[in-house]
């Protein structure tokens, strides 16, 4: 991870709500056999969602549920079905949509707890184990297929369902996609690669295609890059499955700040939420706990990736301020106003 003048800012975090032992279960499970071996595996959250009541949902991978918690921190499982839910998005009309690692695409029903498919093959070929899923303004499904790739197969998915039921495979080469996100001009694709330990940059061509898809970050650790998220300033929340943290990378690459665990290590997914926006939830998989980053921390960090402001900007919460003239971008050597504006 690189940073630039100053070392990432430290945010603490605190235990938003952690799974009710009524719901731990202390039982052997197939997924904890091939995935946790020898662990104790009584839950595994993931996929934190935000619905428009403010209620988030919430997956456990190994027992096939769908957990939903209000706003007063109580738990209700809403769904328990034959899957492995391990990503999960509600799309601006209230859909409620599943990446599951056995079944593909599904939709859950949150009044009957009905969990049906939408997409479970691909030319008649099964997906590897679909991890996680990101939806477009337009409605168009962003999701990736995992299953087993890594170094030694770099052969992961990356799939986009559109609207009209076409789907496009952007990349066929990738090493464990993981958490993917577009950006605030949905005009690039970011997409964590947890085994390469690296989030790539697949920006979009005219005709919809991906090119000069890059490494937008490296990370490093036994496992690697997880969920993610992004907020309107283009501020890239990156979870990682081993280091206990969420990083924080700027639109330049640069990382900004680090958003530390005050549970277990195991960091695996992210959401925006919050009655202002301005708090970032965080799924600590191993504790089953939710996370919330501390609500008086913010981000107050210079950044200089913003070629149509032609000067530095400073963001503090969502207010950007202007900064000193002597910061323009026409001060900057060409290469790095290009590097700037997105076209190196």
């Amino acid at each position: 991870m690189m940073y630039l003048e100053s070392p990432p800012k430290l945010i603490p975090t605190e235990v938003f709500s952690a799974v009710p032992a009524e719901f731990r279960r202390r039982v052997a499970s197939e997924w904890a056999d091939a995935n946790r071996p020898g662990a104790v595996t009584d839950c595994f959250i993931e996929g934190p969602s935000f619905d428009a009541d403010g209620n988030l949902y919430i997956v456990d991978i190994p027992f096939g549920r769908i957990f939903r918690i209000a706003p007063d921190k109580s738990w209700s499982q809403i769904a328990e079905y034959d899957g492995w839910p391990n990503g999960l998005k509600i799309d601006a009309m209230g859909r409620i949509l599943i990446a599951d690692y056995r079944h593909g695409l599904m939709e859950l029903d949150a009044r009957s707890g009905e969990v049906t498919p939408l997409l479970r093959s691909r030319n008649s070929e099964s997906f590897r184990g679909c991890n996680d899923l990101h939806i477009a303004s337009n409605g168009d499904i962003y999701f990736t297929d995992q299953g087993q790739t890594g170094l030694h197969d770099p052969t992961g998915r990356v799939y986009r369902l559109r609207v009209n039921g076409a789907l496009d495979c952007l990349i066929d080469t990738g090493i464990s996609p993981n958490g993917l996100v577009l950006d605030p001009h949905e005009a690039v694709l970011f997409v964590a690669m947890t085994r390469d330990n690296a989030v790539w940059r697949a920006p979009f061509m005219k005709d919809g295609s991906v090119s000069k898809v890059g490494r937008f970050c490296s990370l490093f650790g036994p496992s690697g890059p997880d969920g993610m998220t992004m907020d309107a300033a283009g501020r890239l929340f990156v979870a990682h499955a081993s280091l206990g943290h969420v990083f924080v990378f700027a639109p330049n690459g640069e990382c900004i700040a680090r958003i530390k665990s005050c549970a277990g290590p195991s960091c695996t997914n992210v959401a925006i939420g919050g009655a202002d926006r301005d708090r970032l939830y965080i799924t600590e998989s191993v504790t089953g706990s939710v996370l919330v980053a501390d609500k008086r921390a913010r981000l107050d960090i210079s950044l200089s990736i913003y070629p149509r402001h032609r000067t530095c900007t400073r963001l503090e919460g969502s207010t950007i301020f202007e900064a000193s003239p002597r910061c323009r971008l026409g001060n900057w050597p060409r290469d790095a106003r290009l590097a700037a504006a997105g076209r190196g």
